[in-house]
């Protein structure tokens, strides 16, 4: 395998202190259980359904008289409340405030509680559950290259198509070179409130990157109390040990005028190697129906491989013995299945009331992350553009122990540099001070400026020094300077190199020799975020004049933001001069200046036929420095002819200009998962098309009878920026209704069907659909994109960013909440959220085919899935004190694909879909006074991923991630105060 880089009261403090309230500090650790903290809280908590429960305010005696002229505006709308008023609330998807079923938006809710019972320690692997949530982007079981970044999608549309707030405003990113997202894991979840996931287009109230919605993290503000929790867990195979601990702590000052917050955890994972799981252990890189025809490992062994007429293997001594099965290698015994990460949060907010027409608040959000990967010893095989060094190794036919009588090409895995270890550490900061309040007239304001940097460091070690390696060996390039040069024999090639030992190229390096030639990368990168942001509302501007009429609410804004990326690879391997990716620098940026509107307007409300008919319009007009200038809209509309049942649509567009990342990323070498069509073994798969793969491989000099591709299931591919990529656009429209049967209290359901198109796609094609539309005869211009070297092995695919065709894909989705009562101690919950993908078709190139995968998994590593159903479910029973919740998580089977084909047996393969798959987990809570005591059983039956051939873990971990580590257990204690 190959790295691929890719608020309790508080004493009144003085009225000076507000003039040293900075943009605010970081703190300790975060939240306990929200069982045992909900009551600390100001903030409203929501059901997980998509239309969350209508809540009843509590009636709070107050603790003394404030003239209503200094009233603020949360002490206002808290009266408002406890009078009996309509609860009103500010839900993602609108800027101005609405009844809680009067929202044409689909917006699910998710409680803190809902996290926390899970046990899990990151954002993104919570949001993993959810079937809305796709599986393009990264997580915890990408070992290769994922740098322990977790990276979220929305319906599979990718994590550059989905905006990740928190509280509303815009988040740091990553800024690494293979592309940028927010990363789940920098985010502490004791500090949530509730997230917010708005699964529809959002463009025209947030901006371009909205294409398939939006996440709102809402985080803990105004407490006045504390907390502390610790939590431990561990598989049953005694790995993965991951423990936290957090805390928090708020105040009061001014007579409730104001607070401060410090929020604080630490958490970390230790991690899975793939030799600890039976499935795991050896990694098979083909499915043939004839089981004595499977191969396991790499073709590319510590013994090295050495390709002419024949296949070679060398005795690691000097010289050449015929090639065995025997000998290849099992990179698996070496690799990470599940990163280690280790990850501090710091989080400090506070507020100052003035009065009702300014209150000033901040919020500062740190992260340390630093996270551990392995992976096998680095192959040696040649070069990568723009080096100029050799692109191949060429063991000369005069070379001392090559008996073969030719010229022979090797690839041999460098054991004597040890295991590729990479470590990576990110320091991530976003900052927020702002002002709000009223001007006039219930017409109000919010005003902010969020910066935002994330400066990472990455380090891997085992990457070995080419020119130094080839000058141990005694081979030097026949014409300096050209990647192509052929290689000739000098025996005395390291006099004058201080370090340097004569040494074999067909055996084993000594230590000392090994020490010369070894070689530590070193890289940085850095993204830069300035977003200013200012709006003023009124929920209230007019009522209509006529019996029935409701009011008109307008929402405007302007927003200016400006990104900008750098990434700095270490110079040797910028140069090419290493074994591993060669990766360019790249830097750039961008700026938009926008401006933005919303109107609602309810047109009847509590007439016959008519609780609620309202229509909501939004626009979006941005100008960029970079492609000019555009608008997008959106309408919507809902409908409730009674108060139990409510219709809504949406009808929007969107445009989303290329990230930084997309724009200047620098070219890099990655190994995907792909197969050569012209493989001894591959050419069977292609049932009525192995003539025409026949034939083009003779057509290039290569016999597929013959011919064993040196990669093992993995081809170098060229991958990078592209700075003539133009803006993608799309359409979405979703319609659905909301159930809440009165006389079945508790009850909340509903059901929405949505549709996404995205025109001009930005994306790269995936390795082997540029190789078949090549060899298959279905595209032969991607034949441009394949480089092969004189033996036949594929030296370089290209696919750089590009955009492509088209994108659609579209779905129902059914949520369901249900609380009730049985006696006195006892009550349950029943929640579900189900998704029935309808379609997902996808044009790769511009007037070309469109590809079904509805119901596939691409197999190959890095793959994708489209499974037809997904579902998540929780049963909680309460029994005064104590709860016991079942929580289960469903993805339908689905067949393989390569990327262009769905996979039958009739093309050879022994095995083309995944089961059906379950993941159960069981939680028990007792809350003991101020103590809440939790344990949990996760993957409660110990259910294994299904198979797949993806050269790597067995299995697909953007998919089956949460499978992984087994069954573990968890035990968590937590105290408020």
């Amino acid at each position: 395998m190959i790295h691929g880089h890719r608020r309790k009261k508080g004493s009144s403090l003085s009225f000076s202190l507000l003039y040293v309230l900075p943009v605010l500090v970081a703190g300790l650790p975060s939240a306990v259980n929200a069982a045992t903290t909900a009551t600390a809280q100001s903030d409203s908590t929501a059901t997980s359904a998509s239309t969350p429960k209508k809540l009843t305010a509590k009636k709070v005696a107050p603790s003394k008289v404030v003239p209503s002229s200094s009233k603020t505006i949360q002490q206002a709308r808290t009266a408002d409340s406890a009078a009996g008023g309509t609860e009103a609330v500010t839900v993602t998807g609108s800027f101005l405030r609405q009844g809680r079923n009067t929202s044409p938006n689909p917006v699910q809710i998710i409680s803190s509680k809902d996290i926390q019972q899970t046990g899990i320690t990151n954002v993104g692997d919570f949001l993993q559950r959810m079937p809305s949530i796709g599986s393009s982007g990264l997580g915890n079981a990408d070992t290769n290259g994922g740098d322990g970044v977790s990276c979220t999608d929305l319906r599979n549309l990718g994590s550059s198509r989905v905006l990740v707030l928190i509280d509303g405003k815009r988040v740091t990113q990553t800024g690494m070179s293979g592309g940028s997202c927010v990363d789940m894991n920098t985010i502490p979840v004791m500090a949530i409130q509730s997230i917010e996931i708005l699964k529809d287009g959002g463009s025209e109230l947030y901006g371009a990157d909205a294409v398939s919605g939006v996440i709102n993290i809402k985080m803990r503000h105004n407490i006045n109390t504390g907390g502390i929790n610790v939590r431990g867990n561990i598989t049953q195979r005694g790995d993965n040990r991951t423990g936290l601990i957090s805390g928090y702590k708020g105040w009061n000052f001014d007579h409730d005028r104001g607070n401060i917050t410090i929020m604080g955890q630490y958490d970390t994972q230790g991690g899975v190697m793939m030799k600890d799981r039976a499935w795991s252990r050896n990694p098979q890189s083909n499915d043939p129906a004839d089981p004595a025809s499977v191969s396991y490992g790499s073709i590319i062994s510590t013994r090295g491989t050495y390709f002419g007429s024949d296949t070679w293997n060398s005795n690691n001594q000097g010289g050449l013995v015929p090639y065995s099965a025997a000998n290849r290698y099992n990179y698996n015994k070496d690799t990470s299945l599940l990163n280690n990460t280790q990850n501090g949060s710091l989080m400090g907010d506070a507020h100052y009331d003035f009065n009702k027409h300014f209150t000033l608040y901040s919020n500062v959000m740190y992260s340390h992350k630093t996270s551990w990967t392995q992976m096998a010893p680095m192959p040696a095989m040649g070069s990568v553009a723009p080096s100029t060094l050799p692109s191949a190794i060429w063991i000369p036919e005069n070379y001392p122990g090559n008996t073969s009588g030719e010229e022979l090409q090797m690839y041999r895995r460098m054991a004597e540099f040890g295991n590729r270890k990479t470590e990576t550490a990110v320091d991530s900061l976003t900052a927020k001070v702002g002002a709000s309040g009223e001007i006039i007239a219930n017409w109000m304001y919010d005003a902010s400026f969020t910066f935002g940097s994330t400066m990472s460091s990455f380090q891997t070690s085992g990457v070995g020094d080419y020119s130094k390696l080839l000058r141990e060996w005694g081979l030097d390039a026949v014409t300096p300077g050209d990647s192509g040069s052929d290689l000739m024999y000098n025996p005395n090639s390291c006099v004058g190199y201080t370090g340097c030992v004569q040494s074999s190229a067909l055996a084993a390096l000594s230590p000392e020799a090994a020490k010369y030639a070894n070689y530590t990368e070193h890289d940085h990168s850095q993204y830069t975020m300035r977003d200013f942001n200012a709006r003023i509302h009124n929920d209230h501007v007019v009522k209509m004049p006529y019996k029935g009429g409701g009011d008109l609410g307008i929402a405007l804004g302007m927003e200016h933001r400006g990104e900008q990326m750098s990434y700095h690879p270490d110079p040797l391997i910028a140069s090419g001069g290493s074994l591993t990716n060669t990766v360019l620098p790249t830097g750039g940026g961008f700026n938009v200046s926008e401006a933005y509107l919303e109107g609602n307007l309810t047109l009847l409300h509590n007439v016959p036929f008519a609780k609620n008919l309202s229509v909501d319009g939004q626009g979006r007009y941005s100008s960029y420095n970079t492609f000019g200038s555009t608008y997008n809209w959106k309408a919507g509309i809902n409908w409730a002819p009674v108060r139990d049942v409510a219709f809504r649509g949406t009808l929007g567009t969107s445009f989303r200009q290329p990230s930084v990342s997309e724009l200047y990323g620098g070219t890099l070498m990655s190994y995907n998962g792909a197969n050569d069509p012209c493989d001894m073994s591959q050419i069977t798969t292609y049932g009525g098309r192995q003539a025409a793969v026949m034939a083009n491989c003779m057509n290039r000099g290569i016999n597929p009878s013959t011919f064993q591709q040196s990669g093992s299931g993995q081809v170098p591919t060229l991958n990078g920026g592209n700075s003539k990529l133009q803006p993608e656009t799309g359409r979405t429209y979703t319609f659905g209704a909301t159930f809440t049967p009165h006389w079945i209290p508790g009850l909340s359901t509903s059901a929405s069907f949505w549709h996404y198109n995205v025109s001009h796609t930005i994306s790269a094609l995936s390795t082997q659909y540029v190789l078949d539309s090549c060899y298959t005869g279905s595209d032969p211009s991607m034949c441009n994109n394949i480089t092969r070297l004189s033996n036949g092995q594929i030296n370089t695919v290209s696919a750089l960013n590009a955009n492509l065709g088209s994108m659609t894909t579209s779905g129902v989705d059914w949520d369901l909440s249900y609380r009730f009562r049985v006696s006195e101690a006892d009550w349950f919950m029943v929640e579900n959220n189900f998704q029935r993908l309808v379609s997902f078709k996808q044009q790769m190139t511009p007037g070309g085919p469109h590809y079904n995968y509805l119901g596939s998994i691409t197999y190959q590593s890095q793959g994708t899935s489209n499974p037809t159903v997904r579902d998540y479910a929780t049963l909680s029973w309460h029994h005064n004190n104590f709860s016991v919740t079942y929580m289960m998580q469903y993805i339908s089977g689905m067949h393989w694909n390569d990327g262009t084909y769905t996979i039958h047996k009739a093309d050879g393969y022994g095995r083309v879909s995944t089961p059906s798959m379950v993941l159960q987990d069981l939680t028990f809570n007792y809350n003991l006074k101020r103590w809440n005591f939790q344990f949990e059983i996760q993957n409660l039956t110990d259910k294994q991923p299904p198979f797949l051939v993806n050269t790597s873990s067995n299995s697909n971990d953007s998919t089956y991630g949460g499978w992984y580590a087994g069954r573990t257990f968890l035990l968590q204690a937590g105290m408020n105060f």
